[in-house]
């Protein structure tokens, strides 16, 4: 549709030290279980590539009050207001009249929206509902946003020292209106700025433990120019250092936060498995890739999940043979030749079994690495000698190259299972950094 409309467009807003935006989803299928809000995923990205700091997001449903006090708090709150949805020509469709209410303004029709709605139909030889002439209501002092791939115009609205940007829901239609006519005004609003971020990934190491190494360089990044935020996050068997500076010379940025990768990656040492956004099973991935070696897997607590960590990369047919799911005794004497003996003597939670299944694994699927793991996952089946919690992993190589290693993981069932598969993962890639094939 075309870009006339009534009012001048103001794109030039006063650069703030830290310009913060927040995102409003509206519609209330994002109340239900049925519907998920996956666009501020997308708009969060593209506001930190503007160097602006997202203060929280927020799921409002189709109540005119709820979404007018929603959209005044934000608007105090925030230089730059993002709403997703409620632009449709239905009567619950309420973002043009709560813009309007917070700014103080009436709506008025514009002409040349309504030309474009209507051409939109006729170029699908479809008369227009009547409903649609609703989509051409402009808050008075708007700029209206096209969207050819739509019905619903997009919307800027300065308010002072903020603005608000409404953009339509469907992803198709909101990420398009973003790029074209988003991105430009918020680069001349607020200036060239940029926000760039690092993420260290730790295996093999706790949350305070890491923490603990890492604090004393965070203060020098902390005053540092430019500055450098950091904030830790942990997960079963991952802690992850989220490193982030924001300024107008993206080169200096990048510069800063590759020093401070370096730092923290040499007090922390073999624990740090990525610095590039790789996750664990890519990193083992590139290493067996770039030996030209293969691994096959032997599981019984974890149930196929470490082979369906690996073969979720793509191209792992390259490195990956296959697996054996050992859960009962049986197969692991029939399928992975583990000793009866062994079995009867040790009990199948034990290094001479898991040992057993990864050599196994190893010689009868022809592979350089085998990986074998055997534990009580729970919440039955532990003892006093053997809790629950208890996994044994194995990782055999060439020339009897051989880790084995006893643990116990606290949690549930599942965070016994995740911590597991983290765990082997990890320990074959620090087998395949040692150049065991």
């Amino acid at each position: 549709m075309g870009g006339r409309h009534r009012y001048p467009v103001v794109v030039a807003g006063p650069l703030t030290e830290t310009p913060t935006a927040e995102i409003l989803a509206i519609g209330s299928e994002l109340l239900t279980p049925f519907r998920i809000d996956t666009n501020s995923l997308f708009l969060t990205g593209r506001l930190n590539d503007h160097g602006i700091e997202l203060l929280g997001k927020s799921v409002v449903g189709d109540r005119p009050q709820a979404l007018v006090e929603a959209l005044r708090l934000a608007v105090g709150r925030a230089s730059v207001v993002v709403t997703t949805g409620g632009l449709g020509p239905t009567d619950d469709d309420l973002t043009r009249d709560a813009m309007a209410t917070v700014a103080g303004v009436p709506c008025h029709e514009d002409a040349t929206v309504l030309e474009a709605i209507a051409e939109r139909f006729a170029r699908r030889k479809m008369p227009m509902p009547a409903m649609n002439q609703r989509q051409a209501m402009v808050p008075d002092g708007a700029a209206v946003l096209d969207n050819p791939h739509g019905t619903a115009p997009g919307l800027w609205l300065p308010l002072g020292h903020s603005v608000i940007v409404a953009l339509p829901g469907p992803p198709r239609e909101m990420k398009p209106m973003w790029e074209t006519h988003v991105a430009p005004r918020l680069a001349v609003w607020f200036g060239m700025r940029h926000l760039r971020r690092r993420t260290l990934k730790i295996a093999g190491r706790g949350e305070s433990h890491v923490d603990e190494i890492a604090a004393p360089i965070y203060g020098p990044l902390r005053d540092g120019s430019p500055a450098i935020e950091t904030s830790i996050l942990a997960s079963p068997g991952q802690v992850e250092l989220h490193l982030s500076a924001k300024g107008a010379d993206v080169d200096a940025l990048d510069r800063a936060l590759d020093a401070a990768v370096c730092a923290l990656s040499r007090a922390i040492g073999a624990p740090v498995f990525s610095v590039d956004g790789r996750e664990l099973e890519e990193v083992v991935g590139d290493q067996l890739r770039a030996r030209g070696g293969t691994v096959a897997v032997a599981e019984s607590c974890t149930g196929g999940m470490v082979l369906g960590r690996l073969t979720n990369v793509p191209g792992s047919s390259a490195w990956v043979t296959g697996g054996v799911v050992a859960y009962d005794n049986l197969v692991k004497v029939r399928d992975l030749g583990v000793p009866e003996a062994v079995l009867a003597a040790h009990g199948a939670v034990s290094e001479l079994v898991a040992s057993a299944m990864a050599a196994g694994v190893r010689a009868r699927m022809q592979t350089d690495v085998g990986v074998g793991i055997t534990g009580i996952a729970g919440p039955t089946g532990g003892t006093d000698a053997k809790p629950v919690g208890t996994v044994v992993i194995a990782v055999d190589g060439p020339d009897t190259r051989h880790v084995v290693r006893t643990l116990r993981f606290p949690g549930d069932r599942a965070m016994v299972r995740q911590m597991s598969v983290q765990t082997a993962l990890d320990l074959l890639r620090r087998a395949c950094a040692e150049d065991c094939m």
